[in-house]
């Protein structure tokens, strides 16, 4: 028994990329067209185009709530910081249904006195962050409501925020 080595001088063929760069250039074809088609309406889309004008009904939008706002005068409040003085300028309009707005203007001195006593016990850090004002606008008006009630304001918007 000898063993014989066959030699071949076939190396085996690659097999063709045709067939890959075709299915990626259909997958991206199909998936352009379905996004075109989603996003202008021509499919999932609404209805509104197929319909006539005189069976749409007007929209009517909601009236406006019975609002009143009671302005807050400004006020400049000294921070707490290591270094040196830094003074915050606030200006704010409070957000009153129109019924309680009497009842929110005899407490406006108790209320000045709440933001006053918690803008001072902030420091210059607490301010600076880019979310401060809207933790800080949360925590004034949660103070405020507590004063007045709850019902009787219903937002506090912050007209001046000035650090100098």
């Amino acid at each position: 028994m000898t063993d014989e080595t066959v030699e071949t001088d076939e190396t085996p063929k690659k097999a063709s990329k045709l067939p890959l760069i075709i299915g990626i250039v259909l997958a991206l074809a199909g998936g352009g067209g379905g996004f075109f088609a989603v996003y202008s309406g021509m499919i999932l889309g609404s209805d509104s185009a197929s319909l006539d004008e005189e069976t749409v009904a007007p929209k009517t939008s909601d009236p406006l709530p019975d609002v009143s706002y009671v302005g807050l005068d400004p006020f400049v409040v000294s921070l707490t910081s290591g270094g040196g003085a830094d003074y915050l300028r606030f200006r704010a309009q409070l957000e009153v249904p129109s019924d309680h707005q009497e009842e929110v203007e005899r407490v406006l001195p108790r209320v000045v006195d709440v933001l006053n006593g918690y803008l001072r016990a902030l420091s210059t850090a607490d301010i600076e962050s880019p979310d401060a004002l809207v933790k800080l606008r949360s925590q004034m008006l949660r103070r405020v409501q507590i004063v007045t009630g709850q019902e009787r304001v219903s937002d506090l918007l912050v007209m001046e925020f000035v650090l100098n």
